[in-house]
């Protein structure tokens, strides 16, 4: 007797992050959004969701002031699979988001493949701003270009390691022209010496993410390097050099 393969279990929404003094009412949530693989359907490990919790802790404690709550999500797979399955699991969890909260402005930050989702699920309506870091992006022998358009209207800041080698600086440095063409709020940043984790300027990528993220949903001025590389044109604004420091110079 053939067997029937089970539905695949919803994606789900990990527990807020908060921090002691947050303010008591949500205006505003990230949806960090873990890296994966191409093709899988298994469910993801308790690992890939675990790696974005530092992350996760860092815009909380920068958003508290601000009502920023911030949710991992947990996809359906591990895999992006043919059908860009993390997008929808985005764009589901924004969904969740007006459910829970209400109309409330949400960024969505991935890494790795959830890099690329947060890209593909920017058109949701509630979604106002995008941070994709070491993005997963088709290279040139995949039929059509990655979409941009959905990202018109939104901030948008990609951010990569030069010596990424799991996924190519390039790929998002063309991806990011062709996206600056349909939307002037887009820049790109790049970590110097820095591999695909973005471990060696942990400390300064997560001021970086903290800065956007303050800025794009709460009208928090940016700081002046995120200011500049959005005002700047092609190719400044999209090899914006991300300084040694960065988040220090920021708590003076």
């Amino acid at each position: 007797m053939e067997q029937r393969a089970l539905p695949l279990p919803a994606a789900r929404l990990g527990r807020a992050v908060l921090t002691a003094g947050a303010a008591p009412e949500v205006s505003g949530v990230v949806l960090l959004l873990p890296d994966g693989g191409s093709d899988s359907g298994r469910r993801p490990s308790a690992l890939s969701y675990a790696v974005r919790l530092p992350l996760a802790r860092s815009l909380a404690r920068a958003g508290q002031e601000d009502g920023l709550a911030v949710h991992v999500v947990r996809y359906r797979t591990r895999g992006w699979n043919a059908d860009a399955d993390p997008a929808t699991d985005a764009r589901w969890a924004a969904d969740e988001v007006v459910r829970r909260y209400g109309d409330v402005p949400v960024c969505l930050v991935g890494h790795g493949m959830g890099g690329r989702a947060a890209l593909r699920g920017a058109g949701h309506p509630a979604v106002s701003s995008v941070l994709s870091m070491a993005p997963w992006l088709p290279d040139d022998t995949e039929p059509g270009p990655e979409p941009v358009k959905q990202l018109a209207g939104r901030r948008v800041l990609i951010v990569h390691g030069t010596n990424d080698a799991r996924t190519d600086p390039e790929l998002s440095y063309r991806l990011a022209e062709r996206a600056k063409k349909a939307n002037r709020d887009t820049c790109r940043f790049e970590v110097h010496s820095d591999g695909h984790a973005l471990r060696q300027h942990r400390a300064e990528v997560a001021a970086l993410a903290s800065d956007f993220v303050r800025g794009s949903l709460f009208g928090r001025p940016y700081a002046r390097p995120v200011a500049d590389a959005f005002a700047a044109p092609p190719p400044l604004g999209l090899r914006m050099p991300l300084a040694a420091g960065f988040g220090r110079a920021l708590r003076h």
